[in-house]
């Protein structure tokens, strides 16, 4: 075990014995004892399931807030995926839902929608991806919500925007990346439409709705006003993939068609080196001079037309094909060697695998270890961000279902009799 993996471990059992002192030593009540974070005081209500809202609360909850996770009783569908080393307890819940209390409620229920509206009235921000016809069916459309909470800030992310003919379909990653022209790109590119191997789509909504909360507290913080925000996947997405691949169409009359001639050329990947795959990019006119002498092309280097960034721009197929040509001529460790000489940009093309072992992730903690109540040992994701003055810290490991309902339930004067009440009559779910 490395030192740093060390330092999760440790870090889970302070979390761990904290948790087991009981609530009052809890580490989100009791947040003094690690830092804070920019969010601290704020609480969110996280009612969202798979990858993209779990995404989005999980950053809110990094940043400092009290996330609470309001699970059906079954619990959030990513819970079910495989692998899981006991039920309820997905790799993939797990790297989506730290630093989060998870409240299991039946808000079908009198007793569910009882505790929901005293929630609410002291929830600053509420997160949902259900489709706005269900939270209405539940009682929970924005202006219900704001007559107990007037300045709520409600965040609705799905898949279409209410304001045009898509509302109200369904939607997934597989689907918009379909929709939004990913897909179409890769064919464009590879004859092939294929979609990103990676939940593409409900990462970058993710992102997009931390930032659009962020814009809304702020709003609040200077005017005391909440609002309902809306962020659609599909209108999220199209304005994430097309900045560069409106290209030609920019200009009216059209330059031109659609797609980045450079992105899309086929030659624009990784190269083979004598034994392996390394990405090669020289970039500024200065870049592209030093690597034409790097490979012993004087006369790349000494051609007026390779110095003008139009001119080049103009023969990417020819500047990819010379860089591919070249390429073999040295072991991927030589390549690394004289690219970092000359300053060139360059990436080592690593498997998932390769990136737990990197070494420099492993110095910045970003897998680190921790171990779990009930899970054991788990490997998670650290925090890529950095803040000088309020950095994030891992305050709650990825709860089981329904493991603060009776601790959140209490907090919102529930007394234990009315919580016992509700567990029975399985209006909720307490661990």
């Amino acid at each position: 075990m490395t030192d740093t993996s060390q330092k999760g471990v440790e870090a889970a059992e302070q979390l761990n014995d904290m948790a087991a002192a009981g609530p009052e030593q809890n580490a989100v009540s009791q947040a003094g004892s690690l830092n804070p974070g920019p969010l601290h005081g704020l609480r969110v209500v996280d009612m969202t399931s798979l990858g993209m809202g779990p995404l989005a609360a999980q950053i809110l909850g990094d940043y400092g807030a009290d996330v609470i996770k309001l699970e059906p009783i079954t619990g959030d569908v990513f819970r079910h995926v495989l692998p899981q080393r006991s039920p309820g307890m997905s790799h993939a819940f797990i790297q989506f839902n730290r630093n989060k209390r998870s409240v299991a409620l039946d808000l079908k229920t009198p007793d569910g929608m009882a505790v929901m509206r005293r929630l609410l009235a002291g929830t600053d921000v509420l997160l949902s991806n259900l489709r706005p016809a269900a939270m209405k069916a539940l009682g929970l459309g924005y202006e219900a919500m704001r007559a107990i909470r007037p300045d709520l800030i409600f965040c609705a992310a799905y898949g279409y925007s209410e304001r045009g003919p898509y509302a109200g379909r369904p939607a997934a990653d597989d689907t918009i990346q379909a929709m939004s022209g990913l897909a179409g790109l890769q064919r464009m590119a590879t004859g092939a439409p294929q979609f990103v191997p990676s939940v593409v789509a409900d990462k970058a909504v993710g992102q997009a709705i931390v930032s659009a909360v962020m814009g809304a507290v702020i709003h609040r913080m200077k005017t005391g006003q909440g609002q309902a925000i809306e962020v659609p996947m599909f209108e999220t997405m199209v304005a994430f993939v097309m900045p560069e691949h409106v290209a030609g169409r920019t200009f009216v009359p059209p330059l031109g068609g659609t797609g980045y001639g450079r992105i899309m050329n086929a030659n624009r990947r990784p190269f083979c080196t004598k034994d392996g795959l390394l990405a090669v990019m020289p970039y500024t006119t200065p870049q592209w001079l030093r690597f034409f002498r790097l490979i012993g092309r004087e006369d790349l280097a000494t051609d007026p037309g390779m110095a003008d960034p139009m001119e080049r721009n103009r023969r990417f197929e020819e500047l990819y094909g010379i860089v591919d040509a070249a390429m073999p001529g040295r072991t991927t460790a030589e390549w690394i060697d004289a690219l970092l000489r000359e300053d060139i940009l360059f990436g080592k093309v690593n498997s998932p695998d390769e990136l737990i072992e990197d070494p420099h992730l492993a110095e910045l903690e970003m897998f680190p270890l921790v171990r779990h109540p009930s899970e054991g040992m788990l490997r998670l994701i650290g925090f890529p961000i950095t803040f000088s003055a309020t950095p994030n810290t891992l305050r709650q490991l990825p709860p089981r279902l329904g493991q603060h309902t009776r601790e959140l339930l209490a907090e919102i004067g529930f007394s234990q009799a009315e919580i016992d009440g509700m567990h029975a009559r399985k209006a909720a779910l307490c661990d």
